[in-house]
């Protein structure tokens, strides 16, 4: 067994080094100055409590991206000289950003050792490569996001730094190949356990969904379907789980192999990036003459997804709330009842209706898994999502891309149990979301994205938007003159958010303008990039009437996304005449 000493390194701040919601991103050339990841890790190491450190077991791994493998090991050798007990890391450090989260929960360790948190490497899904962007962020022991009093604490210990201590002489490990490497170090002994990414995911995925059921489903042959994982993460469960365990074909998967720079494309699974899948489900500008009956996308870290139907997309608003409505009958998890529903401010209000026609506890939070979180640990919620193509449940404290496919998957299969055979027509997705909309009504929704905006002018944006909530009468003749057939405002704020778990207050989450017809439109700045600002422009319009849910979207709310643009001088201050992605 190998031998190791914990050096102290002398180090400097860095600027800029505050984690936001999804941790700390940046552009990969940022993350290669010297020292500079070593000190996010040292000062997270000071932010957490000893028990924490000391002792404790970490998983490290992520989706892979460029810079992965380097951090790794850099974050290996902190660990030995923090004192941490073990490290655990997915083969090859790919372990999506929801597997991390049930590891952290479900698995022990060869030696009956249970995780204390993580170290995530991930940017989501922002581009990677050489020049693209990196990221990590902290997970604590219930599975989720570091709350924002560790968050904060890291960011002052990266202020102040001045050393941290690393075990240099420990070889970098062999992440290959799984198995157990161990050192012998000044508080004893040391181990790294390479474990297989996809085994501990795979087991809770199917104790939560029928897999005999769907596997009825993906081998009939009046079935097709399609997954793309955009080179991200996602790859590596997706041939385990819809292949082998669920007999889909492997012509099924496309973009299925992670890449370092994703194949040089996008990995955000919207109808923008996914171009291939999109074609392939007879959208887009070359669309398949004859599309599958379902596909599914994933970005980077696979905790995102998008979900089509044959030549149909399904809104992650929408998408949440047929969950929910049929998760009872279709998802044996659930067969008990749901302990509520929620979702984040600016997404549709789907969710909200379901929830009142089936009397569930409702909840609407800021942007940011963390509020999931806390409702989750209170035993509050079972189902909730956010208008940023993430959804997810209780059996985990992350967005999980690959669960919510398998809870569509789910409800295909128990809505066509008794159409497999014979010659009856099986419901498409299409169907489903016509049902849900008759019965439920109709949330047209659509978001606009300005990216890369130069901050200042963001913030002017913003800042006149709030000016606007002053006088709403003033604000409801300008509105009447640009367009007058949109109804008038008679709410606007600024979102706040008190949590009914641990009593804190999050300001200033979103500018709101609430019609009087229940439309609603929503103004953010998204730190979710690691360069400029990103302004997300969220426009709803309700309508309950059946005979009126068959609009084209965009068509729809056409006068309602004029003034959201004209209202707010878009142009003026940002200098763009049209958003980077329409969603």
């Amino acid at each position: 067994m190998a031998s190791f000493n914990v050096t102290s390194k002398q180090t400097n701040p860095f600027e800029g080094q505050k984690p936001g919601t999804s941790g700390l991103r940046k552009k990969v050339t940022v993350f290669q100055q010297p020292n500079y990841l070593h000190n996010f890790v040292q000062a997270t190491f000071y932010a957490l409590s000893v028990d924490r450190v000391h002792g404790a077991t970490l998983v490290v791994s992520g989706d892979g991206r460029y810079f992965s493998k380097e951090a790794i090991q850099i974050i290996i050798k902190m660990a030995a000289g923090n004192h941490v007990r073990r490290v655990w890391v997915a083969q090859n450090g790919l372990l999506s950003t929801p597997a991390v989260s049930a590891v952290i929960r479900e698995r022990v360790g060869h030696d009956g050792a249970k995780a204390t948190g993580a170290f995530i490497l991930t940017a989501s899904h922002n581009p990677g490569g050489p020049h693209e962007d990196f990221g990590i962020k902290y997970n604590m022991e219930n599975g989720g996001p570091a709350p924002e009093s560790v968050t904060n604490q890291i960011f002052i210990h990266t202020t102040t730094i001045k050393e941290y201590f690393i075990a240099e002489d420990i070889p970098d490990v062999d992440i290959s190949k799984t198995g157990v490497t161990s050192f012998t170090g000044p508080r004893g002994q040391f181990d790294v356990e390479v474990f297989d990414s996809t085994t501990d995911y795979i087991k809770l995925m199917k104790s939560i969904f029928d897999f005999g059921l769907i596997k009825k489903l993906l081998t009939s042959p009046k079935f097709s379907f399609c997954y793309d994982a955009l080179h991200g993460v996602a790859g590596a469960y997706a041939h385990k789980i819809f292949v082998e365990e669920l007999g889909a074909d492997e012509s099924s998967l496309i973009n299925c192999v992670p890449k370092e720079d994703f194949g040089g494309g996008h990995p955000d699974p919207n109808l923008t990036y996914a171009k291939e899948l999109v074609a392939r489900m007879g959208l887009g500008n070359s669309p398949a003459s004859d599309p599958p009956e379902f596909g599914a996308a994933a970005d980077g870290d696979a905790d995102r997804n998008m979900v089509l139907g044959k030549r149909f997309f399904v809104t992650p608003s929408d998408s949440v709330a047929i969950i929910a409505a049929n998760a009872v009958e279709a998802i044996p998890y659930f067969a008990s009842g749901l302990k509520g529903v929620a979702r984040s401010m600016p997404t549709s209000a789907a969710l909200d209706v379901v929830a009142k026609a089936l009397g569930l506890k409702f909840f609407e939070v800021p942007t940011g898994w963390k509020f999931f979180g806390n409702l989750m640990d209170a035993g509050m919620c079972s189902i909730c999502g956010e208008e940023s193509f993430g959804t997810g449940s209780d059996h985990i404290r992350e967005k999980d891309g690959i669960w919510a496919v398998l809870a569509w998957l789910s409800i295909l299969a128990f809505k066509n149990k008794d159409r497999l055979q014979g010659d009856e027509k099986l419901i498409s997705v299409e169907e489903i979301v016509l049902n849900h909309w008759s019965t439920y009504g109709r949330h047209y929704y659509t978001r606009y994205d300005y990216e890369n905006v130069e901050s200042a002018g963001a913030n002017e944006l913003m800042a006149n938007l709030v000016k606007l909530q002053y006088d709403l009468g003033e604000l409801n003749v300008l509105i009447r003159k640009l367009r007058p057939e949109v109804s008038f405002v008679i709410k606007a704020d600024e979102f706040e958010y008190k949590d009914p778990v641990d009593g804190s207050i999050s300001s200033k989450q979103g500018i709101r303008f609430i019609f009087n017809d229940g439309s609603r439109l929503i103004y953010r700045l998204s730190g979710t990039g690691s360069v400029g600002a990103t302004i997300r422009v969220y426009i709803e319009q309700y309508e309950k009437d059946s005979t009126k849910t068959g609009r084209d979207s965009q068509e729809a709310l056409a006068p309602l996304v004029d003034v959201a643009i004209k209202m707010s001088k878009m142009e003026q201050f940002t200098g763009r005449t049209a958003p980077t992605v329409i969603t």
